[in-house]
């Protein structure tokens, strides 16, 4: 009934969702309808792995490449909410059959999607509780699990207001693998029949294992790096920006040979990047411009606006800010890629989304919690002043990730019996 009643709702919308979502191609118009390129259906395992972003595509990355190297026969589709996902998927997880955009959570463009696709097994990743995705999955008799999942204390509010239509959707699910114990607790606030593991962060394992190099690095990337201190900000959101720029102004007057890196979370946002810096009265070039003119090394400001390589140039950082986590609403991004290759973090106060990794790597020493450009000043100082306290800091702030590691392989172990290729 209740599912019925999403339906219902969420029908009349469809059209000015399609509007909204300004679909960029008829390639992302039919596969938002559930239509598209899909793969030819065998009698192999087909498996559908939905992650959000690209951030996700990281995440899942080594389970999704596990699962192939297992079962070369099965027929992996993944679907994302972004194109620059999709792109990562097709770039991170070049095994997989097929990469596309989601169908939108609807019963028609859902029952259309699994009509081509024919999973025998769902993996639905981290927030994405998409209902239809649940309801029409199982009622096409797919077995569904739960990867890498997560709810924050705001969300789990959220769902509890529609506490039978979640706990319809997630009753579908065989398997939940969490992040946390306190991501296990919440789900089992839905008393749910799924077995529910709590495995860790999978992104852990894949930034843990990350082959990146130096060598790697795009030389015009090398070029802006070579010989100087490098305070990176990475996925930073609306807001950060100025906030960055204008604490790294008064960080200048003490370290006038420090560089600054700034990669917003979504590329699209680039020109508020400019913008900010602009007002701060800061030079800049942008990576997608670099060539071997030079430039990049005559600048002291970097827009990282390229996909796929703030991963690598972490490690060409002697202090890092992790975004989405100066103002509430959006929980904080992963530290895990800048901790593990030794690089001291600044986060902000909003990260409930990491708490446990944040305050494992807190304690440790390896990170320190800003809510303002005063603060990233007061603690950027104290590590950029004193090269051996910076690098202990970066040690300790690895030690403390790497504990968390191997989530990737736990997931795997539970996920194996879900994958029939009979």
């Amino acid at each position: 009934m209740l599912s019925a009643i999403y339906n219902l709702l969420w029908y009349p919308a469809l059209p000015f969702a399609l509007i909204a979502a300004h679909p960029a191609s008829m390639r992302d118009y039919r596969e938002r309808m559930g239509h598209g390129d899909f793969p030819e259906i065998t009698g192999a395992s087909r498996i559908w792995i939905h992650a959000a972003s690209v951030g996700e595509i990281e995440a899942i990355r080594p389970v999704a490449n596990g699962l192939l190297e297992r079962h070369p026969g099965a027929i992996m589709t993944i679907t994302t909410m972004t194109a620059t996902g999709r792109e990562a998927a097709q770039r991170r997880i070049p095994g997989a059959a097929a990469w596309m955009l989601a169908p939108f959570d609807n019963r028609s463009a859902v029952r259309s999607f699994l009509a081509r696709v024919q999973p025998s097994v769902v993996l639905i990743t981290e927030t994405e509780i998409w209902p239809n995705y649940f309801l029409e999955s199982a009622r096409a008799g797919a077995t569904i699990a739960v990867v890498n999942g997560r709810i924050s204390e705001r969300s789990m509010r959220r769902y509890l207001r529609a506490r039978g239509l979640f706990h319809d959707a997630l009753g579908r699910a065989t398997l939940i693998l969490t992040q946390s114990d306190d991501d296990a607790r919440r789900y089992a606030k839905f008393d749910l029949p799924a077995k529910i593991v709590v495995t860790g962060n999978t992104k852990i394992e894949a930034a843990n294992t990350e082959t990146s190099t130096a060598e790697q690095i795009r030389p015009e990337l090398l070029a802006f790096a070579s010989g100087r201190q490098i305070f990176i900000a990475g996925s930073t959101a609306p807001g950060e920006d100025a906030v960055i720029a204008n604490a790294y102004r008064e960080l200048r007057k003490d370290f006038p040979q420090l560089a600054l890196t700034i990669a917003p979370r979504h590329l699209d946002r680039t020109p508020d990047v400019e913008n900010a810096l602009r007002a701060a009265s800061l030079d800049y070039v942008k990576a997608s411009q670099l060539n071997s003119s030079g430039a990049a090394r005559d600048a002291d400001v970097l827009i990282l606006d390229t996909m796929g390589e703030l991963r690598s140039f972490y490690r060409r950082g002697a202090i890092a800010f992790v975004g989405g986590s100066l103002a509430p609403g959006r929980g904080g991004q992963n530290p895990a890629e800048p901790a593990l290759v030794e690089v001291p973090v600044l986060i902000g106060p909003y990260h409930e989304n990491q708490k446990e990794m944040v305050s494992s790597i807190v304690s440790s020493g390896g990170a320190r919690i800003v809510k303002d450009a005063a603060d990233i000043v007061i603690e950027a100082s104290k590590w950029l002043g004193d090269d051996a306290t910076r690098e202990e800091a970066g040690r300790r702030a690895r030690a403390s990730v790497s504990r968390g590691s191997g989530g990737a392989q736990f997931a795997l172990k539970h996920l194996e019996a879900l994958i029939n290729l009979g």
